[in-house]
C-alpha cells in the first residue's frame, strides 16, 4: 500500500484526530471533567482569558522573555563553543565545567537566580539563557570539533590561511550542528520559561499556570499548555525553514 502524503495538511489532520478522540472520551464519560476537561471547556476558558485581556498579555510577556533569554544564551553558546573547540587552553579550563553544569535543570537555578538578580526580569532572562547556552554550546563545540580531517588537509594543501580555513571550511562544516543546537535551544527556552515564571512573576504563561493550579482551574491549565505547545511547534517550524535556506547543503 502506498504511503499517504498529505503534505502541509498532516499537522492539521493530526490535531483534528486528537480533538475527535478527546471529545469522544469526554462525551462518553471516560474522563473526569474536573481533572481532564473537554475541548469545548478549554476553548471557553481561552475565550474568557482573551476577553479579559489576559491571554494576549501573557503571550507577549512570555515571548519577550523567551526571545531575550534565547538571544543571550545562543550568542554566548556559539562563542564559547568556538573557543572550547578551537582553543586548547579554553577547552582544558571550561569544557569539564560546562559538562558538570549540563545535568542541572533550569528550575533548580530559580532560587539562586532570585538571590542574585531579584524577582525582576533579569532573573528570568538568566534562567532561560543558562538553559539555551548549554544546548547551543554543546552543539557548536561538537560541530566545530568534528570537522572531517580531509577538509582541513585539503584547505591546508591549497595554502589557505587560517582565517579562510575557519570561515570557508570549519564554519560551513559545523553549521548544520549549530543550527540544530539553536533549534533545540529554542525548544528549551520555552521549557525553562515556565520554570522562570513560576516565582516572582505577575504575568506570563508560567505564572498563569501556577495561578490556575492554586484555584484548581484545570481548563485554564490546559490553555497554558496548548499555548506552549503551539508556540514551540511554530518556532520549530521556523527554524526548520530557516535552516533549510541557510544550511542548504545539508538538511537540519
Amino acid at each position: 500500500m502506498g504511503k499517504l502524503d498529505l503534505g502541509p495538511l498532516r499537522p492539521l489532520v493530526s490535531i483534528v484526530f486528537v480533538l475527535i478522540v478527546w471529545q469522544a472520551a469526554h462525551a462518553f464519560g471516560l474522563t473526569n471533567p474536573n481533572l481532564f476537561p473537554g475541548p469545548w471547556d478549554v476553548a471557553t476558558a481561552s475565550v474568557k482569558l482573551y476577553n479579559d485581556g489576559v491571554l494576549v498579555k501573557d503571550l507577549k510577556t512570555s515571548i519577550s522573555r523567551a526571545a531575550i533569554g534565547f538571544g543571550i544564551g545562543a550568542t554566548l553558546g556559539i562563542l564559547m563553543g568556538i573557543l572550547t573547540s578551537r582553543v586548547g587552553a579554553v577547552r582544558l579550563a571550561l569544557y569539564p565545567f560546562f559538562n558538570i553544569l549540563r545535568p542541572i535543570p533550569a528550575i533548580a537555578l530559580v532560587p539562586i537566580a532570585i538571590v542574585w538578580f531579584g524577582i525582576g526580569e533579569d532573573s528570568k532572562y538568566f534562567v532561560i539563557a543558562y538553559t539555551v547556552f548549554l544546548a547551543v554550546w554543546l552543539a557548536t563545540h561538537h560541530g566545530m570539533d568534528h570537522v572531517p580531517e580531509t577538509y582541513i588537509r585539503a584547505s591546508r594543501s591549497l595554502g589557505a590561511p587560517w582565517w579562510r580555513e575557519f570561515f570557508e571550511v570549519v564554519v560551513p562544516a559545523a553549521a548544520p550542528h549549530i543550527v540544530a543546537g539553536l533549534r533545540f535551544g529554542a525548544a528549551l527556552a520555552f521549557l525553562s520559561l515556565v520554570a522562570a515564571e513560576l516565582t516572582g512573576a505577575s504575568a506570563g504563561i508560567g505564572y498563569r499556570l501556577e495561578e490556575a493550579r492554586q484555584y484548581f482551574q484545570v481548563d485554564r491549565m490546559f490553555v497554558g499548555l496548548i499555548q506552549l505547545g503551539l508556540l514551540g511547534a511554530l518556532l520549530d517550524g521556523l527554524f526548520v525553514y530557516a535552516g533549510s535556506k541557510i544550511v542548504h547543503w545539508e538538511s537540519v
